[in-house]
């Protein structure tokens, strides 16, 4: 049975499903679009799956950072579990003096600011005027309990704008007795 190509709205896809003989067969077949820009009319298919492949690399890639930092640290947490568990958007790691050693790309996305503004400062330059003193107090006494913990705080992003940022902070304790912390926060109505 001989398909009438011209008629497939995905030729892409009938085209990938073919073996090298069928394909040759129906090679002379394919005649050029005379058409400026080729619709994309499968793109629906493969976007949703093609966000889902990097939004996985992307947590990849900052679980191999994480992974490094764990390394040279000693670590005892499972940072995949953590990762895996929690909903985030941004993650800052900081150190015992609360410096942010890293942030991940969506911390950029989030907040407006550059990574490398982040970088050697305390996570209070996310806060402002109406920041709760009371929420403020609070992780102050949670992080000192070296325990993990959840709070919501007023943060602004660079353009001033506020919004409402859930925190996840993890105490990462290491052989040595070092102690980081890592913050998974994402934006909550």
């Amino acid at each position: 049975m001989k398909k009438n190509l011209g008629d497939m709205m995905c030729l892409d896809i009938y085209l990938s499903s073919l073996s090298k003989a069928e394909l040759e067969k129906v090679k002379k077949d394919i005649k050029p679009s005379k058409r400026l820009v080729p619709p994309l009319m499968c793109w629906e298919f493969y976007y949703p799956k093609y966000q889902q492949n990097l939004k996985e690399a992307e947590r990849e890639t900052e679980l191999k950072t994480l992974h490094k930092y764990s390394g040279k640290f000693n670590w005892k947490t499972d940072l995949k579990k953590v990762l895996k568990t929690y909903p985030y958007k941004a993650l800052i790691l900081t150190n015992e003096t609360k410096r942010i050693l890293w942030v991940n790309d969506g911390f950029s996305e989030m907040t407006g600011y550059p990574k490398s503004y982040a970088i050697n400062r305390s996570p209070v330059f996310l806060q402002g005027e109406n920041t709760s003193e009371a929420v403020k107090l609070r992780i102050s006494e949670k992080i000192e309990r070296n325990k993990p913990f959840k709070e919501v705080v007023v943060n602004y992003r660079k353009n001033g704008e506020m919004y409402n940022c859930e925190i996840q902070i993890f105490p990462l304790t290491g052989s040595n007795n070092s102690i980081h912390f890592l913050a998974l926060e994402r934006e909550v109505a």
